[in-house]
């Protein structure tokens, strides 16, 4: 199989995993070399996700390195199934963070997000979407614009399709009472909050003002959990693109900030007659 040039986040991870799988095992790269029959190079070219690997050779990788897990390893041999996804279609016209952000989401079983002044973009309406991307500097051409909100809205599709994740989404009043666009605009994007927090696996729930300072505050963030908790990613948005952690401790600190949001929040039912109330006002 050719060697990649510019692996994804998740052929990244997948890599990651395999060297985090060696290294605790205590075996070298040139005995697992041996035992794949390739040479030692290929081996960091695995690890870095340069370079495919084949589920059944990745079960030989594990068994080598003595994994007991069998749910990892088949999670692991899931990631190295290939096969495009919808967000391919976008290779070379947008930034990779954006596809990655989709990959991630379409492998998740469980959304987790909390957002501070931005309404998450699972949720946003074409016209909040636009005014947000119009809002950058430099600014975008009109056609790059475009295509990113027609990214966005295919991605938004992973609520609406058959066996949709759970999303569990905590949004700061801050967020609900933005005007971007206009008061036009920011009450329709309100009554979509609304329309969607109606959903069987999406739970709003909006932090107020008043509930004080919490962690992280200002972060945009989002956990995705995997099929097993080893691998989970958080991903947090920068004004340079997305990054994407997966640390045990990392994990940890952010299941953490996820969990004391949660307990200042309001619960789902106080929380769309919150949004109510500010849409009343505009």
């Amino acid at each position: 199989m050719a060697q990649r040039t510019s692996p994804t986040e998740r052929q990244k991870r997948l890599g990651a995993e395999l060297h985090k799988m060696r290294v605790a095992a205590g075996v070298s790269a040139e005995a697992t070399a041996s035992l794949l029959g390739v040479d030692r190079s290929k081996i960091s070219n695995f690890e870095k996700g340069l370079r495919p690997i084949s589920p059944d050779r990745l079960r030989s990788w594990a068994c080598h390195c003595s994994c007991p897990d069998e749910a990892y390893v088949e999670a692991l041999a899931e990631m190295a199934q290939p096969g495009p996804g919808w967000w391919d279609r976008y290779r070379g016209t947008l930034p990779g963070g954006f596809l990655d952000i989709a990959e991630m989401e379409a492998h998740a079983r469980c959304l987790r997000t909390a957002h501070t002044v931005h309404i998450p973009g699972l949720l946003q309406t074409i016209d909040h979407a636009r005014v947000v991307f119009g809002a950058v500097v430099p600014p975008l051409p009109e056609r790059e614009l475009e295509v990113r909100l027609v990214h966005r809205m295919e991605r938004q599709r992973i609520l609406v399709q058959e066996n949709p994740p759970q999303y569990h989404c905590i949004v700061h009043e801050a967020a609900l009472r933005m005007q971007f666009g206009g008061r036009a605009v920011a009450r329709a994007q309100l009554e979509h909050l609304l329309t969607m927090s109606e959903l069987s696996h999406v739970t709003l729930h909006v932090l107020p003002v008043t509930s004080g300072v919490f962690p992280g505050a200002g972060q945009t963030l989002v956990y995705a959990e995997a099929v097993v908790p080893q691998l989970d990613t958080v991903q947090i948005d920068s004004t340079h693109g997305p990054e994407f952690l997966y640390g045990e401790a990392q994990l940890s600190k952010y299941r953490a900030h996820l969990d004391w949001m949660a307990r200042l929040a309001l619960d789902p039912g106080s929380s769309r007659d919150f949004i109510r109330d500010v849409a009343k006002q505009l």
